[in-house]
């Protein structure tokens, strides 16, 4: 497999986007703005971040039909070409991974307004553990000897960055002690644990349809924007207290509030439409790496956007440095390897 000039731009892509959507959401949970009831409040609206994010999502259909009557207009025009073949499926297959996907991406969002931008990208690894243990338990799947000793160092990992976090002193998070800390790190592994499920459920039901990935997600998308907008209707009427509500009706999710923040604040609206373009371009560049290169390749790269947010992170003063974090990244990077073999193929090819 060579690289041309185009992979390396699709991979460039994935990273960057996939560093951005982190980025961009931390940034909003940061920004601060005049609330219904008049007073200043940072911008703590979770749900309105994930129903961006399956906006972005969403997009990925509306892309997948656009390229889809592009090529089949080509195959007209060119004699004796063939068509594309179009999988017959019911969308409504994708409402279960769609409700796994809307719980999942709610949950890392409210456990990202509560912890560090680099634990929650780093803590997202955890997937991988669940995944194992569902696909024994639901799949028959074989979990090899390497596999284990992946899962047991990407859990030595997650258990190092969450320890990490009691030794940060941010200036910029002073308002966050170490409970919400703890309990946002928590979120973000039952957000894993939610979106294994999820991806389990897609193994069994979905794959072997042979469903193009950038409808698939695009469908998903579509079906949890749907559902999440729904919803937020009845979450104004479920009053929470802190941490997980600082908006001016204290309730679960309070969408007019959200609406009076970013009229008052335009910087809110530029992070929230930065978060929905770098899912839609996130998921393009990762399902084109997967396509025309490898599953692995596309893991692999999933693991460097988590650097660059700890990096980013610390130059924009919304953590301080703390050696932990790079043992327990060196750790998850480590355990992710094992686990999609990655460490067979490097030793392949410097031996080649």
């Amino acid at each position: 497999m060579s690289w041309n000039k185009f992979y390396v731009t699709q991979a460039s892509l994935m990273v960057l986007s996939s560093t951005a959507n982190t980025l961009s959401t931390k940034w909003a949970d940061h920004l601060h703005a005049e609330s219904s009831d008049g007073q200043v409040r940072s911008f703590s609206h979770p749900f309105v971040q994930a129903c961006s994010s399956f906006f972005g999502e969403f997009l990925c259909l509306l892309l997948y039909k656009a390229s889809h009557s592009c090529r089949h207009l080509q195959a007209k025009k060119k004699i004796g070409e063939e068509e594309e073949n179009v999988v017959n499926f019911n969308p409504l297959i994708f409402i279960i991974p769609a409700v796994c996907d809307m719980v999942g991406t709610s949950l890392m969002y409210i456990g990202l307004n509560l912890t560090y931008a680099s634990s929650y990208q780093m803590l997202r690894g955890a997937v991988i553990v669940f995944v194992a243990l569902l696909s024994v338990a639901f799949l028959g799947r074989e979990v090899s000897k390497k596999e284990w000793l992946g899962i047991f160092f990407t859990i030595i990992g997650l258990t190092t960055v969450g320890l990490s976090n009691h030794f940060l002193k941010s200036s910029s998070m002073v308002d966050l002690d170490s409970n919400s800390i703890i309990t946002g790190d928590l979120l973000i592994v039952l957000a894993t644990m939610i979106r294994a499920i999820e991806m389990v459920y897609e193994e069994k039901f979905c794959v072997s349809k042979d469903i193009p990935p950038l409808q698939a997600v695009g469908w998903e998308g579509a079906f949890g924007f749907m559902i999440l907008s729904t919803l937020m209707f009845p979450m104004s009427y479920v009053k929470v207290g802190p941490p997980f509500s600082n908006n001016a009706q204290s309730v679960l999710e309070d969408f007019p509030d959200a609406i009076v923040q970013m009229r008052n604040n335009k910087l809110i609206v530029l992070a929230l439409a930065g978060a929905v373009v770098s899912t839609s371009l996130s998921n393009y560049a990762g399902v084109y790496i997967m396509k025309h290169l490898t599953s692995t390749t596309r893991m692999v790269l999933e693991t460097i956007p988590t650097l660059f947010v700890w990096l980013s992170s610390i130059c924009l003063g919304w953590q301080t440095f703390h050696p932990l974090q790079i043992l327990g990244f060196a750790l998850v990077v480590l355990g992710m390897c094992l686990y999609n073999n990655i460490t067979s193929g490097f030793c392949q090819f410097r031996c080649s």
